[in-house]
């Protein structure tokens, strides 16, 4: 059986250095991000994801000269996220070789930044970012990975990139990233019957089990996977087993 849920490796990189935290917070280097991203590519991974983790500090993207590089090696498809304020920038990110872009804190600054992402390049290659902590029973939009509350509830914000235009969402949990404690099956099921696209869920996976919760719940289409992948923890090929006995309905 082939599976048609994506695994994404997540890179998240701050200062050349891809690094790891939980909550978002305590960050640790963990390695190159060009030599992980060729690691994660010959084990058979479906996408790559760099995410600039500083980039809302200044505004900008530092990783275009990683994409290009990585591109050389790589040929899945790579999306890169942090800083992209304008439809240059975007121009500039796929310029480099990148085949979708995600958006965060451009997109909760200025929404109609979507709706001309999507005019002028499609759907298709734009992913939107929601960062969510819940607090007494609901999830609250964080912008500044992970630092700042914006204000929004995450299924209306959600409804909102829906209709701005986005071709994906992806969702992470910052209750539940870098634990280990396994995904929030609650808010990826919540902003399943929330929005009709697609959802990327990230944050928290540990092991088979948390794979089992999520697709005996969800119907994500992709899982995005960083500290496990990076602490050595599993591979690419054993994720995909889990996932392939979920699906069948003979993971114990």
């Amino acid at each position: 059986m082939v599976s048609p849920l994506r695994i994404i490796a997540r890179l998240d990189v701050k200062n050349e250095h891809v690094i790891k935290g939980i909550h978002l917070e305590g960050l640790r280097k963990v390695g190159d991000p060009n030599e992980l991203a060729l690691r994660y590519y010959e084990q058979g991974v479906d996408e790559i994801v760099f995410m600039d983790a500083v980039a809302s500090l200044y505004d900008r993207n530092n990783l275009f000269h990683i994409i290009e590089r990585a591109c050389r090696n790589v040929f899945v498809p790579i999306a890169i996220g942090g800083g992209l304020r304008t439809l240059d920038d975007v121009s500039r990110a796929l310029g480099a070789g990148a085949d979708k872009v995600v958006i965060n804190t451009g997109a909760i600054r200025n929404i109609g930044l979507v709706e001309q992402i999507a005019g002028k390049f499609g759907s298709q290659c734009l992913i939107g970012s929601i960062e969510a902590k819940r607090a007494g029973g609901v999830w609250t939009a964080y912008i500044d990975n992970g630092r700042e509350p914006s204000g929004h509830d995450v299924l209306d914000w959600a409804r909102q990139l829906e209709a701005a235009g986005v071709g994906e969402i992806l969702v992470t949990s910052i209750d539940q990233e870098g634990t280990g404690r396994g995904f929030d099956v609650a808010l990826a099921r919540a902003l399943e019957e929330a929005t009709s696209r697609p959802i990327i869920v990230s944050g928290g996976y540990a092991g088979a089990r948390d794979l089992a919760r999520l697709f005996a719940e969800t119907q994500p289409s992709a899982v995005a996977i960083a500290g496990a992948l990076h602490y050595g923890r599993t591979d690419v090929a054993r994720i995909r087993s889990e996932v392939e006995t979920c699906l069948t309905g003979s993971a114990a």
